[in-house]
Order: C-alpha cells, then structure tokens, then sequence
C-alpha cells in the first residue's frame, strides 16, 4: 500500500462530488491500516475516514490530511452455529455482499438490506434501516460485535452489540477509532418467498426512487410520526435544483448529481429545504448526511 497525495475524492463519492484529499490511503487489511495511520501520526495529520462514500457530502475544497478509504477492506464468512447464521466481515465490504448471504439461505434480513447502499461500517455507524415495518428493519437487529481500532494505541477491541448505544439512524459506544471488523447473526429460519419479496421490493424502489443518477439515498433522517419527503414534497420542493443538483422528482427525499453537480449546489439545496419546510411546517429536518472537509462554519 503506497499513500497517494492530491488524490480526487469525487470518484470515491455515491454523489460523485468533492475536491482532492491532501493524501490518500486504500488499505486492504488491518496491517496496511495500522500503517496508514502511523504514517498520518508521524507527520502529524489528522485522518479521515470513507466507507462506500455513501451519506457523506465531501467538500469541493476537500479533505486535509489524511483521508482512509476502506473499499478495499473487505471480506466475509458465514455458517452456522447454534442455529443461527453467523457472519463475520470487515468493515469496508458492501451491504450487497451481506444481502447475497441471506439470500442464499433464504433469511429474512434480505428484505431490507436490499434497500442500502454502501458499507457495513457505514451501516453499524448509522445503524442504517428501512421505514417499512419488517423485521429486521435496522442493523442492530443484526449486530452481535464490532472490532475496533484505537487510532492511539493500534490495539483492536472488541465489543459486545448489546454494550453500543443503538438510536434512530445512530450508533455510539464504540469511538473513539475505526470499526474495522463486525460479527452478525440471524435464526436459521428460511422464508421461500424471500427471494420473490425482494425482487418486488426492488421493482418497487426502482420506480419510485431515482436510481439511475448519483446520489447518497435517503438526505434527511424522517421526523418522528412523519416522513421527510413527504414535507419536502408538500412544501412544492420537488425538483429544486442549484447547480447540477436538484430534488429528485420521483422521491422528495432524494438530492441528485443530474449535471455535473458541485457539492456547494448540494449544500445549499439541504439549506434551502430545511429552511422552506421550518417555515412552512414548523418541523426541523436533520440530515443523515455527514459533511467532510472544509466547511464554512455557520
């Protein structure tokens, strides 16, 4: 693993946005992590972390020091024990390498994992889930364990899922560090109709949600007893655009890279709906999204 510098950071982006990360790093096991982060320790950088690029908005100034990106960190097993399906994967590896395995043993947990883009890392920070009421509908339903990597001492720990802080679209408990491995597990209970389920499932999203252009998913986290596009759409916001980015016309709660967008267009698009849909509502929307880089404190 060599680390890069001056490196685009938009192909690394599900928005395809974002400036140049000063360095770079694309480790693709724990070795080569713990290196990357020495190295950023000795020459006194502070380090980034990207999973799938996926719920994040890089700035078009992008990143200082070191940036990590862990799409190389991948890696799963699975059988079973104790009547469960047991897996265990590194952090980097993507949500639709986990649905492929509960699919393959008809589990219940492929109905939502079908919905997600990106990482399981991401997936276990955001403890990301579905709005349908399934079940499973969120990662900690899943999560037996996370490894993580204390960036101070280069020692892994690990901890018990029941030990985490598990919220709406949030997972604590586990920083500070870098999740880099996590064991899951589901009842061996096969469902015959999960296959069909799913398909349905994506015929569905595929038709109400843009799927053939960039974007991060769901931006903004859903209001208790409400669903955020349905506010944004409700406040006329549907194709909004700034730039190269707008409001999705076919699902509210989607921002979408349709020409060339900056990550500026994208920022000022979140601004603009959080204020229209105070306004208008009186409900505060907060974003799913993390912003990384440099940002205009406001």
């Amino acid at each position: 693993m060599s680390i890069e510098s001056n490196v685009a950071l938009a192909p690394y982006s599900s928005w395809q946005v974002g400036g140049p990360a000063d360095h770079f790093a694309l480790p693709t096991n724990l070795e080569d992590l713990k290196k990357a982060v020495e190295w950023a320790k000795a020459n006194a950088h502070p380090i980034t972390v990207l999973g799938g690029g996926t719920n994040v908005l890089i700035s078009d100034k992008g990143i200082r020091g070191l940036a990590i990106c862990l799409k190389k960190f991948v890696g799963l097993t699975a059988e079973e024990k104790s009547g469960r399906l047991a897996i265990e994967c590194f952090s980097g590896t993507m949500k639709a390498e986990l649905l492929r395995t509960f699919l393959k043993h008809k589990l219940e947990p492929a109905l939502f994992l079908g919905g997600l883009p990106g990482d399981i890392g991401g997936g276990i920070v955001m403890n990301a889930g579905v709005g349908e009421k399934i079940k499973p509908r969120e990662f900690v339903e899943l999560v037996d364990w996370v490894e993580v990597l204390r960036t101070d001492s280069l020692k892994v720990d690990r901890i018990e899922g029941s030990k985490l802080k598990w919220t709406y679209r949030h997972c604590a408990g586990w920083e500070p560090g870098i999740i880099v491995r996590a064991g899951m597990s589901w009842p061996m209970a096969p469902n015959a109709e999960i296959l069909n389920q799913v398909r349905a499932a994506n015929l569905l999203r595929a038709q109400k949600q843009p799927l053939d252009l960039p974007s991060c998913g769901s931006v903004f986290v859903n209001p208790e007893g409400g669903f955020a596009g349905q506010l944004i759409e409700q406040c006329g916001l549907k194709n909004y655009t700034v730039g190269g980015a707008k409001i999705s016309e076919k699902h509210a709660n989607f921002i979408v890279n349709f020409k060339n967008a900056k990550a500026a267009h994208i920022h000022l698009i979140i601004a603009h709906v959080k204020a229209t849909v105070k306004k208008q509502t009186g409900v505060q929307l907060h974003t799913e999204v993390v912003y990384l880089g440099e940002w205009p404190k406001s």
